[in-house]
């Protein structure tokens, strides 16, 4: 998929004042500090089109950016920062629980795993959760540069095997590299497919 246009068109904390339309939306998820932002910037080719920061938790708001004139890409907060206060923490599994189990117009969530890590109990608990709720989605391993291919193996195997402890089937996953690339032309071939069996 070549990405022609992608544009920024709304930030809220509420669905309800979500975009109104017919056309899917592909939303994006993780835990402070997973990539989202790098990832989101490097799947569409525009530097700067989500805000990256080096302090972790700074998507507090449900971001629509329209692709194509086509589809629309939904960088969604993340979750499980602990320093936020009980009541933002709320505030913020609210946005997120909203989002994706009331908005009609999401065809597929990533979840974003960062790849150097041990499978982390929240990431595990999130995923269970979208399986209770019958929400459709696939898995992102993020900052695969950052380990070497033996190791980034390893641990997707690890987390897939904890996986498969629960789950018969295992969702869709993908490999990525905000810095190199990797699993770009993966992600986009896989929306690509689905938005045209729509």
């Amino acid at each position: 998929m070549e990405i022609k246009s992608a544009e920024f068109v709304i930030s809220n904390s509420q669905i309800d004042k979500c975009p109104q339309h017919s056309m899917p939306e592909y939303a994006f998820i993780g835990r402070s500090n997973v990539g989202k932002s790098s990832l989101i910037n490097m799947l569409t080719g525009r530097k700067g089109l989500a805000m990256t920061s080096a302090t972790p938790g700074k998507t507090l708001l449900i971001n629509h950016f329209l692709i194509n004139g086509s589809w629309y890409l939904v960088d969604l907060p993340g979750y499980g920062y602990a320093q936020r206060g009980k009541k933002e923490q709320e505030k913020l599994k609210h946005i997120i629980e909203d989002y994706v189990l009331e908005r009609e117009q999401l065809t597929s969530l990533f979840v974003l795993i960062d790849s150097r890590l041990e499978p982390q109990p929240i990431d595990l608990e999130f995923i269970t959760w979208l399986g209770e709720n019958d929400v459709p989605f696939g898995i992102i391993f993020t900052k695969a540069d950052k380990l070497g291919r033996g190791g980034l193996a390893e641990n997707v195997r690890r987390f897939l095997d904890r996986l498969s402890e629960e789950w018969e089937e295992l969702p869709p996953y993908f490999i990525s590299s905000s810095k190199d690339r990797t699993g770009r032309d993966d992600i986009l071939g896989y929306i690509e497919k689905i938005n045209r069996s729509l």
